[in-house]
């Protein structure tokens, strides 16, 4: 098991493949095992570094209060240690919301950026994200309080059909990744204790004006997809696309088209980044 200990947690993770490094960051609930067949795609271009964040399956945790900038100190010292201090970042969801912040506080670190959904409901605005937005957050502070009463596999079981994926959803999860769900509910309730786990600060992003790529699904819950506009609309900088077809988890549901499209955003982004000084 290779480990890393950073901003001192031990996180465990695994690197594949040869190139340009490329981080992958997980989001609520599962860990870096779901990028699996994403970095099978790319591995034979870029050097793609899988991390558990902290709290989560094999990597230690550290005690409360849980706060998203630690997950943003954490990708930094992932990046500094295994990636030579500086990669391209893919995320989704909430690990898209510590790529982001990260983007926001050390633009040293980061080449480019591709986020999927990452759900930050301060930009909802009004009308009909607002109130998709608000129904949603309620959702998850009931998960939270589902799960900390002792209640892990019902939590996870409404997360996923109720917010994520949709109604049906969660027995069509393989055996595996809805065991991952159950064994991380806690990790998930910790994060939403955080105040500003969900807030931005859009207007540095755009400062730093990393190569950035913002992509959602054409299923799954529509406060996903709302969300995802709003952000395309707070970083007018960023190139937007759509995985047609998949929904929250492209990564896992649809990895040969998703790694197709940050293959081809990143493109000659890539190469440049390697010949930099």
């Amino acid at each position: 098991m290779a480990v890393v200990t950073v901003n001192g947690v031990e996180l465990f993770y695994e690197v594949e493949g040869r190139g340009p490094s490329l981080v992958v960051v997980h989001g609520g609930w599962t860990d870096h095992t779901v990028w699996q067949s994403f970095a099978d795609e790319l591995m034979g271009s870029f050097r793609v570094i899988g991390y558990d964040r902290r709290g989560y399956s094999r990597s230690a945790d550290a005690p409360a209060p849980r706060t998203r900038r630690q997950d943003e100190d954490d990708l930094a010292g992932v990046i500094e240690t295994l990636a030579g201090g500086r990669a391209h970042v893919v995320a989704s969801s909430f690990g898209g919301l510590v790529t982001l912040g990260l983007a926001a506080r050390r633009p040293d670190l980061i080449w480019s950026m591709c986020v999927h959904e990452a759900p930050s409901p301060p930009l909802a605005g009004e009308g009909e994200p607002r109130r998709l937005t608000r129904e949603a957050v309620q959702g998850m502070r009931s998960v939270a309080d589902q799960i900390e009463a002792g209640d892990e596999a019902a939590g996870a079981r409404r997360f996923v059909e109720e917010l994520a994926l949709g109604p049906g959803a969660w027995e069509k999860l393989p055996e595996r990744i809805r065991e991952l769900f159950v064994t991380n509910a806690r990790a998930f309730a910790a994060e939403q204790r955080d105040p500003d786990w969900a807030r931005l600060d859009t207007a540095a992003i755009t400062d730093r004006a990393h190569p950035t790529l913002l992509t959602k699904g054409t299923v799954g819950p529509r406060w996903l997809q709302v969300l995802q506009d709003r952000l395309a609309e707070a970083l007018p900088h960023a190139e937007t696309a759509v995985v047609e077809g998949a929904g929250h988890s492209p990564h896992m549901t649809h990895p040969k088209e998703f790694a197709g499209l940050v293959a081809t955003f990143l493109g000659d982004r890539a190469v440049h980044a390697t010949r930099a000084p």
